[in-house]
């Protein structure tokens, strides 16, 4: 094994944030099978429950018709499922792994005790994130293909808009994550009252338009719907270039927050 040297000199801001994310590579590599349930067989589970299983029931009938658009129910989920995976792998990775690197195992702390600042160690974690989700995604995209869920080269940029999906979540609870002080309790909300229904109501099982309209303008808010919109988009050919921009500056805009939130709040947190 190859150790980096020294060279006596501080990492560029770039250089800091690749140190961070290749200390998680180098422990990623040996222990990926711990988080091979949740990245990988998790959507698997999804994929063969609602597409293959549910998807059975869902029949091509005038209904079915009118909410996929005629598309088959399993390709019409398939671009979804994959935003969610996103979603939700970054919202397990940005909760009790960012307080265990602060409280419990103070990784970051050691990390920020050398020419390392907590604003690269925070951009490092999130980049390292998105590593992680673009790595699943891949194969979550070849284990769709087996099933018959891809219609086209547009799961490409489905995977890509699943990505950015997963770093605007990412950034956001990353940067809540850091201002945890207890043992973790308010995270159990976070999943119960944001996570839980984001999944749930975000148009990744049936169209957002069959919900009441007075529960729409609520969905129109989680960066899971505008994902899952783009990526359903790419992966069927049905997108079109104004609500796709919409959808995407969004998404941007999410994580241009969530980024400036994560490195002030590292920041703070790590000068103590």
């Amino acid at each position: 094994m190859s150790v980096a040297r020294s060279t006596g000199r501080a990492p560029t801001a770039l250089g800091g944030v690749g140190r961070v994310v290749e200390h998680h590579w180098r422990w990623y590599r040996r222990n990926w099978r711990a988080t091979a349930v949740s990245s990988i067989l998790q959507p698997l589970l999804f994929l063969l429950a609602f597409g293959v299983g549910f998807g059975a029931l869902v029949g091509s009938g005038p209904q079915a018709a009118a909410a996929t658009g005629g598309t088959p129910y399993l390709v019409w989920l398939a671009p979804a499922l994959l935003a969610m995976s996103a979603a939700q792998s970054a919202a397990f990775d940005s909760t009790y792994p960012i307080l265990s690197g602060f409280k419990w195992q103070r990784i970051y702390l050691a990390m920020s005790a050398g020419p390392i600042t907590g604003a690269q160690v925070g951009l490092g974690v999130l980049t390292w994130t998105g590593v992680k989700m673009f790595g699943s995604g891949a194969v979550y995209v070849v284990v769709i293909a087996i099933f018959g869920g891809v219609q086209g080269p547009g799961i490409v940029v489905s995977l890509l808009a699943a990505l950015l999906t997963g770093l605007a979540v990412a950034s956001l609870i990353t940067a809540f994550a850091a201002t945890v002080e207890n043992e973790g309790n308010a995270f159990s909300a976070l999943f119960r009252f944001v996570v839980i229904p984001m999944t749930l109501f975000s148009g990744t099982f049936f169209p957002v338009d069959r919900l009441p309209e007075w529960v729409q303008p609520v969905v129109w808010v989680s960066p899971l719907w505008h994902g899952t919109e783009v990526a359903r988009g790419a992966a069927l050919g049905t997108w079109r270039l104004l609500p796709t921009l919409g959808h995407l500056a969004v998404l941007v805009g999410l994580l241009v927050v969530g980024s400036v939130l994560v490195a002030r709040l590292f920041t703070r947190r790590l000068a103590r």
